[in-house]
């Protein structure tokens, strides 16, 4: 899946994994107090999906424009995604912005955010888009390294108490993604423990994730959430049949915030067999 040219941008994996970002977004800032944004796998921000390489796939039709189309009935959270998403396209209509746009975009003037990507093109694509915002800077480096790096997050002699880490890889080699995730987690926790982190995931077969799930589970947090859309049964690891958001340390009730959008997404855009689900891997009883 190479995401970073933007063959499948606006796909389904999309619009879960930035209604989700919205929604996180929009949680942290019902508090005046600045926060910080990491992205550790940026890509170039803004996707072109009227190019040929989206209408290859032709999978922004079977994902954000089906999403699009459903929007009268759309509960809140899908309707700030939607609007979010909107918000991105005054300039360019026939586009769809990856997160970095999403966030600087819902950036307030006490905010930061780090953007990091080590592919030199997407790296210096991103630049351009963001070269006007002061609260946004893009870093061309690892962005498993950036975690060391940036965290605790500060910028000059401010600190910042709130962090939203979005670790978003790849997945070139699947199976070699998750210890590289478990590792900056655990290092980063240790580092700023209560950091929000977001991390999506593929679903080819669901039950090929057990292991990393229970590795999840013993990471030193409080809470930690999965959310996850089908958009038809996990049942052959040949494609991409869904995904997910893992939540490390998720905002109180955020999953009655996310939850309701789930069933009109898996309407919008699923096959017979679509679904959707929570799941608390670690739950904080207090």
């Amino acid at each position: 899946m190479n995401y970073r040219h933007g063959f499948h941008a606006g796909n389904h994996a999309d619009v879960l994994k930035h209604l989700v970002l919205v929604a996180l977004l929009d949680a942290l800032k019902r508090k005046d107090a600045g926060f910080f944004v990491l992205d550790s796998h940026a890509g170039r921000g803004r996707y072109d999906l009227s190019g040929g390489q989206a209408s290859k796939t032709g999978e922004a039709k079977a994902g954000i424009h089906r999403v699009w189309n459903a929007r009268p009935a759309a509960p809140p959270a899908l309707s700030r995604y939607l609007a979010a998403v909107a918000a991105t396209q005054a300039d360019a209509p026939q586009s769809y912005p990856g997160s970095p746009l999403l966030v600087s975009q819902a950036l307030r003037p006490q905010d930061r955010f780090a953007a990091c990507e080590l592919v030199a093109e997407e790296a210096a694509a991103l630049k351009a888009l963001l070269h006007g915002d002061p609260r946004s800077h893009v870093h061309q480096r690892d962005g498993y390294a950036a975690l060391k790096a940036l965290l605790p997050p500060k910028d000059g002699a401010t600190r910042f108490a709130r962090a939203l880490v979005l670790v978003d890889p790849p997945y070139e080699a699947q199976e070699a993604e998750y210890p590289l995730i478990l590792a900056a987690l655990g290092d980063a926790l240790l580092r700023f423990p209560q950091a929000i982190f977001a991390v999506w995931y593929p679903i080819k077969q669901r039950p090929s994730l057990h292991p990393f799930f229970r590795k999840v589970a013993t990471l030193p947090a409080k809470s930690a959430l999965a959310i996850e859309l089908l958009v038809r049964p996990d049942d052959s690891p040949l494609r991409m049949n869904g995904s997910g958001m893992l939540l490390v340390n998720p905002p109180w009730n955020i999953e009655k915030e996310i939850e309701p959008a789930l069933k009109p997404l898996a309407q919008a855009m699923g096959e017979a067999g679509a679904s959707w689900r929570l799941t608390w891997l670690k739950q904080d009883k207090a």
